[in-house]
């Protein structure tokens, strides 16, 4: 018995080519994202590594002077001008290395967000005039000009006192650090709408433009810098950015590397009043 002949059923050739693009696709942006995730990890290790040859480095920076100093305690007892020299030095090298290892614990505080904010309403002038003394000392031995431009009146805002401080510090210390001795720093406040403006400047080495969209990143430092003020852990303006988000701020940095100068500017709310 002849069997009928019967028609292969009609591919759809155009439908599975359709298929099979959209699978290249996928396998393609898989790649992509993978790759993507490596390179994340391998960078994150780098900085880790960096880190920590940083960290051993600067700790150990401080280990020399105080064990020759406490080698020389014991002849020096008989002369109190060499002694008192030799306990001013073991005091100096703890406290860098006190402040370092505080540095550390606030770069753990950033990544964890564990850290207390206990907000009052205080006066940003106030606060201003005490992070400028904390940092006089190191703006008169780089021989620094410094203009701070204040309102007579106070500006309050609802904020954690000792932490504003640190922020403005962290920033009068920047810029009187990346600044060549003999350099000129400019504060200024103004009252823009609901915020205050507080501004920091300085005619100092500058942000490259490739290290500028970054610098607020946790252990980020501009290797632009670094001829200017060596070491540091790239700490301090992630910092800065956490805690004035914290007080339902804002910060900003504007720079340039080729003219120099740079100025950062932290935005906070005022405290609404009661009256």
């Amino acid at each position: 018995m002849t069997r009928p002949l019967t028609t292969p059923p009609v591919r759809d050739y155009e439908s599975e080519l359709g298929v099979l693009r959209a699978q290249n696709r996928e396998l393609s942006l898989s790649a992509q994202a993978a790759q993507s995730r490596e390179s994340t990890a391998t960078a994150a290790y780098q900085q880790q590594t960096a880190l920590l040859a940083t960290v051993a480095h600067e700790l150990r920076n401080p280990l020399l002077p105080i064990k020759l100093a406490t080698q020389m305690l014991q002849r020096a007892r008989t002369d109190d001008a060499a002694f008192a020299a030799l306990q001013a030095t073991i005091t100096g090298q703890v406290a860098d290395m006190g402040r370092l290892i505080n540095d550390l614990l606030d770069g753990a505080r950033v990544t964890t967000g564990k850290y207390r904010l206990e907000r009052t309403v205080v006066d940003v002038v106030s606060l201003i005039h005490l992070a400028v003394r904390t940092c006089t000392p190191t703006i008169e031995e780089r021989q620094h000009r410094l203009r701070v431009n204040l309102p007579q009146a106070p500006i309050r805002v609802l904020g954690d006192r000792l932490r504003l401080v640190q922020v403005f510090g962290n920033l009068i210390g920047n810029a009187a650090k990346y600044t060549l001795p003999g350099g000129e720093l400019a504060i200024g406040v103004s009252v823009e709408g609901a915020e205050v403006a507080i501004s920091f400047k300085d005619n100092g080495t500058g942000i490259s433009a490739a290290a500028l969209p970054h610098i607020f990143d946790l252990y980020v430092q501009d290797a632009h810098a670094e001829g200017v003020a060596p070491g540091g852990l790239g700490i301090g303006l992630a910092l800065v950015r956490e805690l004035v988000a914290a007080h339902e701020g804002s910060v900003g940095a504007t720079s340039d590397a080729q003219a120099g100068g740079t100025e950062f500017v932290v935005r906070l709310p005022l405290a609404v009043s009661l009256n």
